[in-house]
């Protein structure tokens, strides 16, 4: 399984000449200023419908739709695509890019009527965490205490596999600061054999340390959180001295929002600040590993950083998914690239399978990548045959299965059921364990600006998967079966009224 978010080219623009990022509006088309429009009505829209579960999910997808596609025009400067493509050309995509803002806002409220039907009674777990002090309820904190055993146990186990794999080197798996980073699950980009195996224990890990996070920022209880607090001090190094970013967001900005808006005492403006904080060191990191990683290790880079050229201007690559968008509308015009007609989206779907059970399991993104130009004769097999793999953006891999307008519509499609599926964590938010996966999930919404793929969402199923497996043997343990004729809604359901002692703050 190789990862499509960490091997894409993020050489695209950045390396183009002009890196000016200032242009004259009226370079701007009208369809984009149309769908800037459409982000911010529909985003007020979503706002007004949180307490529904899906409005904020929807104000996610949204906002990374506006930083993805538009943020792409305003980062990369847009008069450098004006001189590489056809004005129409350019056009078309905004076209599809509203296309796929309209649809998506239309189809959320009726496949989350249809995914969540038996859960519509209920309202957003999120908004009361927020409003209230429902976290401090002693239940609350209890099953968080319970749940926090339950992974600090196979989180422990994990990392002894880890180290058995790395030959104990503890420092690069827990200190890569002091030394260089080990990794245990490395792989090649095209697995052979269990290597599958390889790759779900590191998405796995992700899961773990982010809802170590969480737990660290939302525990009461003394011990609960001083487990939580060590392994994130065992556990974040192995990510943040990486060269992947989208696995350093996964693995920290969850803990991150769960203390600002769930314990951090203060109104809006301390909030802000904070997080505007916060944004500004992840920004001069994230800068630090771009300027550093085709050379160096991160962690060679951090220990040399006296030694190293700070002044050079850099940017941050990748974010042209318009661009991609373009591109792929321009091969598909000029017959040099085909729809595969949904066979990438079921490569996805299959991607768990490891190769040694089906040899010629279809390979994720290769036929993208050679048409863009990637293609290498000194790519071993397990590489795929090509340098690197390109990201096609959310709406990109629409148009990658089924073509410029019938692909458009797919991807809103499948962004409403991800709206869903996110939702329905909201809903059964009662159990912490599915606020973990929630806040996962509305950080992987991000991630799949770059590409909708089980690649970047591995950590929330895995997680999902495990949830799943922990309720089945809480039911099964003697003394918690229900009684006949007791419904499980009614104990799911939100308190009515909590103690004024918890009342909202």
């Amino acid at each position: 399984m190789n990862d499509a978010i960490s091997t894409v080219s993020d050489t695209a623009f950045f390396e183009k000449g002009d890196l000016n990022p200032i242009f004259m509006a009226m370079d701007l088309p009208i369809p984009f200023w149309l769908c800037a429009i459409a982000i911010l009505v529909f985003s007020v829209y979503g706002w007004f419908k949180r307490r529904q579960a899906w409005g904020l999910p929807m104000c996610a997808v949204l906002g990374t739709v506006g930083i993805w596609y538009l943020g792409d025009a305003l980062y990369n400067n847009y008069s450098l695509y004006l001189e590489q493509f056809d004005a129409d050309l350019l056009k078309s995509a905004w076209w599809q890019v509203l296309l796929f803002i309209g649809a998506y806002v239309f189809l959320v409220p009726i496949v989350n009527r249809s995914i969540n039907r038996k859960l519509l009674d209920r309202k957003s777990h999120v908004i009361s965490y927020v409003e209230t002090r429902r976290l401090e309820l002693p239940g609350v904190q209890s099953q968080i205490t319970i749940l926090t055993r339950v992974l600090a146990i196979t989180w422990s186990v994990l990392m002894l596999i880890g180290l058995v794999r790395i030959q104990g080197d503890f420092i690069g798996l827990f200190a890569p600061y002091l030394g260089e980073k080990a990794d245990p699950w490395g792989r090649a980009r095209v697995g052979t054999g269990f290597d599958a195996f390889l790759s779900l224990a590191s998405y796995f890990q992700i899961f773990l340390a982010s809802a170590f996070g969480v737990i660290a920022a939302i525990a009461k209880n003394p011990r609960t959180r001083a487990i939580a607090i060590v392994i994130c001090c065992l556990a974040f190094p192995y990510y943040i001295f990486d060269r992947v970013r989208n696995t350093m967001l996964t693995t920290m900005i969850p803990g991150l929002l769960a203390w600002v808006f769930f314990r951090l005492r203060g109104g809006i403006i301390v909030k802000v600040v904070v997080l505007t904080a916060a944004f500004l060191v992840v920004n001069y990191w994230m800068t630090f590993v771009i300027a550093n990683r085709t050379d160096m290790s991160i962690s060679s880079a951090f220990a040399h950083r006296d030694e190293l050229d700070t002044n050079e201007k850099v940017k941050h690559g990748g974010m042209n998914m318009f661009e991609e968008l373009v591109w792929l509308n321009y091969f598909i015009d000029q017959g040099l690239f085909e729809p595969n007609w949904g066979q990438r989206y079921f490569a996805e779907l299959v991607n768990p399978i490891p190769r040694i059970l089906w040899p010629g399991k279809p390979m994720i993104g290769i036929d993208y990548a050679i048409a863009r130009g990637q293609g290498w004769d000194q790519a071993s097999s397990a590489e795929g045959g090509v340098a690197a793999t390109i990201s096609t953006g959310m709406i990109g891999k629409g148009v990658n299965n089924f073509g410029p307008w019938l692909g458009t519509l797919a991807a809103s499609l499948v962004l409403a059921l991800w709206t869903s599926l996110i939702a329905r964590q909201d809903l059964l938010g009662d159990d912490p364990g599915h606020m973990f996966l929630y806040g996962i999930g509305m950080i992987q919404t991000f991630v799949m600006g770059r590409d909708i793929t089980l690649l970047a969402l591995y950590p929330f199923f895995m997680g999902w998967i495990m949830l799943v497996l922990w309720k089945k043997y809480k039911n099964r343990k003697p003394g918690t079966k229900r009684r006949k004729g007791s419904s499980s809604k009614a104990g799911n359901r939100m308190p009515r009224r909590l103690p004024e002692s918890l009342s909202p703050h």
